[in-house]
C-alpha cells in the first residue's frame, strides 16, 4: 500500500520549495538577478541599515550591474532616478556603464545625471575606481563638459553648493572650454581666478553686489535669488530671511523651518502664513516630487518655535504627496511590520545625518496612507502575533502612523496576519504587507515558507485574491514567491502606490515590477 504520509491528496496548487534563506536563517525565496537589482537601485540607500552594511549593499549592487546585460542597467538606473527619486543608486549605475558600454551611458546620461548634485555624485563614483576604473576616460569626460557647457546658471549656482568633489574640481577635471563670455567669467569666478564682474552673468553680479552691500552694514537690498547656503555666511537680517523664504523652492522651504524660526521669520507679521500656504500647495507639492516619508520627517523634526499653521499645512501638504494612492474594489487587509528591527532609519545609519524616519514610520505611513483612501480597509499591525490596534479612517495620515508606529517591538511573523485571517475564516480580496521580510518566528526547517502556506489556505477561500509585500528596505529574499497572484515591490515612493494600483487591477505584466523597468525606453529624450 501505499505511504499516505507522503502522498496525502493536493489541496490547492503544489507550494513552492524555498531554496533560500534570510539573515536570520530562516527559509526564504531567492528574487531573480533583476528583482533584487531593482530593488536595490528603487530603494536602497547606500547606508548601513539594520540588516545590511553599506559596503555589503555596494558589492551587490556591484555584482548585479555586472551579471546583467547592460540594457537592463540602464534602464533601472533611469527608472531609480524618474520615479524612485534616488540619487546614489542611479549615479552608481549609471558610472558602472562608463566601464561596461559607454555608448550606452551617452544614450542615458542626460536622463539620469539631470542636476549638478547628480553629475557630481557621477564623477565622484568613477573617480573611487569601486565601478573599476579610477578616471573619468573619454567619452565620460565629454558627457561632463557638455552639462557645464549647457547649464543655465541657476543650475550651475545650485551645483556648486557642496564638495566631495566640489564643482570646482569638477571643472578642473575636464577642462571645459566655453564659448559664450558670461560662462567663461563664471568659471574664472568659480575657480578664484581673475575675472571681469560685468562679464558675470545677472545673478552672479547680483550676489558680489549683495555681498559687498551687507559687509557695509545696508540692510534694505533685495535678496538675491541664489541657493541659500551661499548667503548664510553673511550677516543677514530677519528681513533677509524672510525673503529667502518666499522666494526659496518648496523643498529647500520645507528642510530649513527650524532655520527660519531660529531667525525669528516666523515671527514677522503673516509670514507664518505665506509660508503655509507655500507648503500646502498641491501643484508646489507635485512639482517638487516630494517622497511622503520626507514629509514625515520635516513633520518630526520641527520644533516647538513652529507655528501651529505651518505644522498644519506640513499634514495638507502629506495629503497631496499621497493623491497616487489608490482606492481598490473589495475587501482590503494592510498589516504593517512592527517588530524589532523595523526601529532601524529608513534611509541607513549615516552618523549625524541620520534620518529621524524609521522604517516602522514608513509602514505606518502606508498603512495609513491606504485607510486614507479605503475607509472600510482593515488594519492588522503585526510582529510575534497581531497587535490589536484601532484607528479612524478619518483622522489624518500623520496621526495614524503616529499612532501605528508607537507599538513597535518584538521578533518578526510574516505569517501572523494571514494566520489570523484563516483562523477566522474572514473573505478579503487584497492583502498589503508591508516589512522587511526577515521572518524568522515562523520559520520551518523544509519545504516553503509558514507565509506562502497560510497565503495557499485563504487562496482555497478565496481564489482571486491578491497579495502585495511591500519591502521597505531592500533586500535579496521574501516570504512569499513573486507570481501572478503575489507581487513583490519595494520603496517608499508614490511610485510603489501607482504600480500596486496596477497589480491589483490586473494591469500589470507578468514579472510586475522588473516588467515596469522594461518598458523604459532607451532613446534619447
Amino acid at each position: 500500500m501505499v505511504n499516505t504520509q507522503l502522498f496525502q491528496s493536493a489541496r490547492g496548487a503544489r507550494l513552492p520549495q524555498a531554496e533560500a534563506v534570510n539573515h536570520h536563517g530562516a527559509a526564504a525565496f531567492a528574487f531573480s538577478p533583476r528583482h533584487q537589482l531593482a530593488q536595490l537601485a528603487a530603494t536602497g540607500c547606500l547606508n548601513a541599515t539594520f540588516y545590511a552594511d553599506a559596503k555589503g549593499q555596494l558589492d551587490q549592487v556591484l555584482g548585479l550591474a555586472q551579471q546583467l546585460e547592460p540594457a537592463f542597467v540602464a534602464k533601472t538606473a533611469i527608472y531609480a532616478r524618474s520615479a524612485g527619486h534616488m540619487k546614489d543608486m542611479p549615479a552608481l549605475l549609471a558610472a558602472s556603464l562608463a566601464v561596461r558600454d559607454v555608448g550606452l551611458l551617452s544614450r542615458v546620461f542626460c536622463r539620469v545625471v539631470d542636476n549638478g548634485k547628480m553629475l557630481r555624485n557621477f564623477v565622484q563614483i568613477l573617480r573611487s575606481g569601486e565601478v573599476g576604473r579610477k578616471s573619468l576616460g573619454t567619452r565620460p569626460k565629454k558627457l561632463v563638459q557638455h552639462w557645464l557647457l549647457t547649464a543655465s546658471e541657476k543650475q550651475l549656482l545650485a551645483a556648486s553648493i557642496g564638495n566631495a568633489p566640489s564643482l570646482a574640481d569638477v571643472v578642473k577635471m575636464v577642462h571645459p572650454k566655453p564659448a559664450e563670455a558670461w560662462r567663461a567669467a563664471w568659471f574664472a569666478w568659480l575657480l578664484g581666478k581673475p575675472f571681469a564682474e560685468n562679464e558675470l552673468p545677472a545673478l552672479t553680479q547680483a550676489f558680489e553686489r549683495f555681498k559687498r552691500g551687507v559687509a557695509l552694514g545696508a540692510t534694505s537690498m533685495s535678496v538675491p535669488d541664489v541657493p541659500f547656503q551661499m548667503l548664510t555666511a553673511l550677516p543677514l537680517t530677519t528681513a533677509h530671511w524672510a525673503q529667502i523664504a518666499l522666494s526659496g523652492t518648496w523643498q529647500m522651504v520645507r528642510q530649513n523651518l527650524n532655520t527660519f524660526a531660529r531667525h525669528g521669520v516666523f515671527e514677522l507679521q503673516g509670514m507664518a502664513d505665506v509660508v503655509a500656504a507655500k507648503l500646502r500647495d498641491p501643484q508646489a507639492v507635485a512639482k517638487a516630487r516630494v517622497l511622503p516619508y520626507q514629509l514625515m520627517s520635516a513633520f518630526h523634526a520641527t520644533g516647538e518655535a513652529l507655528p501651529t499653521s505651518v505644522r498644519d499645512a506640513l499634514q495638507d501638504a502629506m495629503e497631496a504627496a499621497l493623491i497616487n494612492v489608490p482606492a481598490f474594489d473589495g475587501r482590503v487587509v494592510v498589516c504593517p511590520d512592527v517588530s524589532g528591527s523595523m526601529s532601524s532609519p529608513a534611509t541607513g545609519f549615516r552618523g549625524s545625518a541620520t534620518s529621524t524616519v524609521r522604517c516602522i514610520d514608513v509602514a505606518a505611513l502606508v498603512a495609513a496612507a491606504v485607510i486614507r483612501k479605503n475607509p472600510s480597509a482593515r488594519v492588522m499591525p503585526f510582529e510575534q502575533d497581531v497587535v490589536k490596534l484601532q484607528l479612524n479612517a478619518r483622522d489624518s495620515v500623520m496621526t495614524n502612523a503616529a499612532a501605528l508606529a508607537s507599538i513597535g517591538g518584538g521578533g518578526t511573523n510574516c505569517s501572523a496576519p494571514l494566520a489570523r485571517l484563516n483562523r477566522e475564516g474572514a473573505m478579503v480580496d487584497v492583502v498589503i504587507l508591508v516589512s522587511d521580510n526577515e521572518s524568522w518566528i515562523d520559520a520551518r526547517r523544509h519545504g516553503s515558507t509558514q507565509t506562502m502556506r497560510e497565503w495557499e489556505a485563504l487562496k482555497r477561500r478565496c481564489p482571486q485574491a491578491k497579495l502585495v509585500c511591500i519591502d521597505i528596505q531592500p533586500g535579496s529574499t521574501t516570504q512569499a514567491v513573486e507570481r501572478h497572484d503575489i507581487m513583490n515591490v519595494g520603496g517608499f515612493s508614490d511610485a510603489v502606490f501607482e504600480m500596486m494600483g496596477r497589480f491589483i487591477e490586473g494591469r500589470t505584466s507578468a514579472e510586475h515590477w522588473v516588467g515596469e523597468i522594461e518598458k523604459v525606453s532607451l532613446d534619447v529624450q
